[in-house]
């Protein structure tokens, strides 16, 4: 059998001789009661059984002397930070590591590239081939981050350009508005969504960033969850037509189920209206009560003759 070039050739096996008598077995060292440890099963990685693989992670800094190089490096631990941002996308996006259901993609690296630049992030595709990226993160933007919020944000950002290393776009032609509310629909359920977020139910459903990313949380807790992993996989394996893509994964066109997100946005927000409004009222009416009491408790001022 020819030996592939560049591998070392494996050498034939070795038989023991069968022994003819019995041996007598050595006596086993002896060890302190304290050195003797249950034998466990743990893996010797520091990944959990249910975690997806990792790709290669990498961090180039392009200007250490930048204001938001130091401080990226002290708000978070960029091994740590790629490594968690990696695995609340693949959680979320892909139902396990041996699923039959969905695809992980062949990611094989990702370089996180911190330097000087307008905006905030993009990610693109390294020289090598797209299963190499590259997430460019602007240092201006981290040194502007206000410093209670740095981390959160930092990992937000993080996360959402995470998940355009590891979605799928139906061959170029999702939208992209679509493909940026996947990726802040992952933002949002890793609970780092910014407080300047809010549900807008005008426009067009497929606006993008947290507009869309709200709207497909509404689906996935309407239709059940899964719903984005399902629509994510759909991406990957046909070219995007709008009315057959939101039919099949939902039973109806995305037209109508904007409608209805819009409805159920109002229903929510008069419900939220109206708790508040008892909560006032109860809050009014607490003094009066309070009032009250404090006059049966008080010692009546009538002398009696």
């Amino acid at each position: 059998m020819p030996i592939a070039p560049g591998t070392t050739p494996v050498p034939p096996p070795v038989f023991m001789p069968q022994a003819t008598s019995v041996p007598t077995p050595s006596p086993l060292p002896h060890r302190p009661k304290e050195a003797q440890k249950p034998i466990t099963s743990e893996p010797a990685t520091s990944l959990k059984k249910d975690a997806f693989a990792l790709p290669t992670l990498r961090l180039e800094v392009r200007d250490l002397n930048h204001d938001g190089s130091q401080a990226f490096l002290s708000s978070v631990v960029a091994s740590k930070a790629l490594a968690e941002a990696v695995q609340n996308v693949l959680r979320l996006l892909y139902a396990s590591p041996k699923s039959p259901t969905t695809t992980v993609p062949p990611t094989r690296s990702v370089t996180l590239i911190l330097r000087g630049m307008g905006g905030v992030a993009y990610t693109t595709g390294s020289e090598l081939d797209s299963d190499h990226k590259e997430i460019h993160f602007s240092l201006d933007y981290i040194n502007g981050i206000a410093t209670e919020r740095k981390k959160h944000e930092i990992m937000g950002v993080l996360t959402h350009e995470m998940v355009h290393c590891y979605q799928y776009n139906a061959f170029g032609t999702c939208p992209g508005g679509l493909i940026e509310g996947i990726a802040d629909w992952v933002r949002l359920n890793s609970d780092l969504s910014p407080p300047h977020w809010k549900k807008v139910t005008s426009g067009k459903w497929d606006q993008g960033y947290q507009n869309t990313g709200y709207f497909l949380q509404y689906l996935e807790e309407r239709f059940g969850p899964g719903l984005v992993q399902r629509a994510n996989e759909k991406l990957r394996i046909a070219r995007y037509h709008e009315k057959e893509f939101w039919t099949e994964l939902c039973g109806r066109p995305v037209e109508q189920l904007w409608g209805d997100y819009g409805e159920a946005m109002k229903t929510e927000q008069n419900t939220k209206e109206e708790e508040e409004g008892i909560l006032v009222e109860k809050e009014d009416a607490a003094p009066s009560v309070e009032s009250a009491a404090a006059k049966k408790k008080e010692p009546s001022t009538t002398s009696k003759e």
